[in-house]
């Protein structure tokens, strides 16, 4: 299927023209059949030959429904830009010029109206000239009159000539549905049209609207017709499941999961369609919806727009920015980037607006974001941006430049850390990440190999490094170690140990590395403490008494208590029941 919107002056005789192609009627509300007016868009079709199945999206004329005939034109990729034989060029001609010229519309057929009333020649002349610097130049021109159908044939032959030459739209990419129309049908419940762009929709997708809600398709139309699967470029109607017509508006697209990234701050390059500055208000118009936003220019051809709602918009889009103050078209526009850096620092606007003048393609944006720090490869496709290089780890991506300076980033950490904590046997891989502000620890294994660290067990350490303790605590420690190995049952006071200068932090250290056995909070004794026990309660007749264990091991209550209660726990004593103990046998 094809779809082309009509354009043009009020009163041309787009309507007309399509209804004398399809044989249907595009004014459906009863106030356009009143006034002779259409008001809202209009949605026909019919099937050509040389050209198939092509649907047409009827826009209106006259200058108060600009917004709707932009939401009309603004999915659409050709068009029929109608101008009557017997006026000319009008000024809706040209604002619709403006708008399809801003949109990047290129494709389309002229198509002269009325020319059983007047010389067509004279209105393709006036047209092309007004065409002749925008992106509609050169179409080529047809005369008709839908009165008495001279001309139809000749308009058909250049919808299948124009239909021919339109680039084959993308049936794999994700959805992005513009709704144009939401209403509800007893029994079936609320159905909205679309022009489906690109990508393919089926009974039983699931999409999201603007809220970030699924919603479940129940049924697809085409061209009034129930489908299985409907590719792009066609209009469609969808059945939903799960939601009023009051979440589906027009303007609110409905979305594949997890492909687009809503966005409210871009930055963009700026086509004004005058020499006149542009206002800081403005309304932005891209597919059917219409967003009221703000706008900070960046040098002389790019700003940054601030929207009042978030849209999902990606790298490459065309849109047009509208004054609502002098009811004109502003501007159009072609997104760069739906994520930009912040302005913060003096110079930074300057700075970012030379970065942008130097955007070629989708990839220099990808590279300034990889500039920035790691992207998820499927972050960057969600805004159009293709990736560049490998990934460093898993999804991960980020530029070598920016790479090379987290490496030395993560080796002086490191070298703070050892300096600032002695006592840890290295810097924990998290710690690190947050450090260097690294979105996922798992690039930190990975970075510390540029940086040359050694990283184990979730620590990173300096390349050979033997893990020990610094000089003054192991002297202290092996002092603590020849007081308990000549009595393995004395824990020293916690004057002894402040006299040697461990505290918590040091002999948590010295567990640590396998010296010293913190049996239970300021009982401090050798790791082999339960070796020695044994072999003295072992000795004893069993069962024994806490008071016999305590005069056998020759130390206090204290000490005997908690160490009973080690032996316990590793399985090697147990308790009877008159609260005596026993040596458990070796199996």
């Amino acid at each position: 299927m094809h779809v082309i919107a009509t354009a043009g002056h009020v009163d041309h005789g787009k309507s007309t023209l399509v209804a004398a192609l399809t044989g249907m009627e595009p004014d459906r509300l009863a106030e356009e059949h009143r006034r002779r007016l259409t008001i809202d868009l209009g949605f026909v079709w019919t099937t050509l030959p040389g050209a198939g199945e092509v649907a047409f999206v009827d826009v209106p004329g006259h200058e108060r429904f600009v917004a709707t005939m932009l939401a009309g034109v603004g999915p659409v990729p050709a068009v029929l830009f109608v101008v009557a034989a017997d006026e000319g060029w009008m000024p809706q001609s040209a604002e619709h010029l403006e708008a399809l010229n801003a949109l990047g519309v290129s494709r389309g057929v002229l198509v002269v109206t009325r020319s059983d009333l007047a010389d067509p020649a004279a209105a393709i002349e006036e047209a092309h000239e007004w065409m002749a610097e925008s992106t509609l130049r050169d179409l080529p021109a047809v005369a008709v009159s839908a009165v008495t159908g001279d001309g139809l044939d000749d308009v058909r032959a250049a919808i299948a000539d124009l239909v021919a030459d339109l680039p084959p739209p993308d049936t794999a990419a994700p959805v992005r549905l513009w709704v144009d129309r939401s209403f509800s049908i007893r029994g079936a419940g609320t159905v909205v049209t679309a022009t489906l762009g690109a990508g393919t929709v089926q009974p039983g997708d699931e999409l999201l609207n603007a809220t970030g809600r699924a919603v479940r398709v129940r049924g697809v139309e085409a061209l009034g017709e129930p489908r299985d699967r409907v590719t792009a470029t066609a209009r469609v109607a969808l059945n939903l499941r799960g939601v009023d017509r009051d979440d589906v508006p027009r303007g609110l697209p409905l979305l594949t999961p997890g492909a687009w990234r809503p966005a409210d701050s871009m930055d963009v390059e700026l086509r004004p369609t005058t020499s006149a500055p542009l206002p800081e208000h403005l309304i932005l118009h891209i597919g059917t919806a219409a967003v009221p936003c703000r706008l900070r220019p960046l040098g002389p051809a790019h700003g940054r727009l601030r929207l009042d709602r978030p849209l999902p918009l990606r790298y490459g889009d065309r849109a047009v920015l509208r004054d609502p103050g002098r009811r004109r078209i502003a501007a159009g526009l072609v997104v760069l980037d739906v994520d930009p850096p912040p302005l913060t620092r003096r110079g930074a606007a300057r700075a970012r607006a030379a970065e942008l003048a130097g955007v070629r393609a989708a990839s220099d944006v990808t590279a300034s974001h990889l500039r920035r720090g790691p992207r998820r490869g499927a972050e960057l496709a969600a805004m159009g941006l293709p990736t560049v290089g490998a990934p460093r780890h898993g999804d991960w991506w980020t530029g070598d430049e920016r790479w090379a300076e987290y490496a030395a980033e993560l080796a002086e950490a490191e070298r703070r850390h050892r300096a600032a904590h002695p006592l840890e046997p290295g810097m924990p891989v998290a710690a690190a990440a947050r450090r260097l502000g690294l979105p996922d620890p798992a690039l930190v294994p990975v970075l510390a190999a540029d940086a040359g660290l050694d990283c184990a067990s979730g620590l990173l350490t300096p390349p050979g490094d033997v893990p020990g303790l610094p000089d003054a605590l192991d002297r202290a420690v092996r002092l603590l170690e020849r007081d308990l190995a000549a009595d393995p049952f004395g824990a020293p006071t916690a004057d002894r140990l402040a006299e040697l200068g461990l505290g918590n932090a040091e002999l948590a250290a010295a567990e640590r590395f396998g010296r010293l056995l913190r049996v239970a909070p300021g009982i401090v004794l050798l790791p082999d403490v339960d070796r020695h026990a044994l072999k003295v309660l072992a000795e004893l007749p069993q069962p024994f008494t806490l008071s016999d264990a305590r005069q056998a091991m020759r130390t206090t209550r204290r000490v005997a208590v908690p160490l009973l209660e080690l032996l316990a726990a590793r399985n090697l004593s147990r308790r009877t029941e008159d609260d005596r103990h026993m040596i458990r046998d070796p199996d």
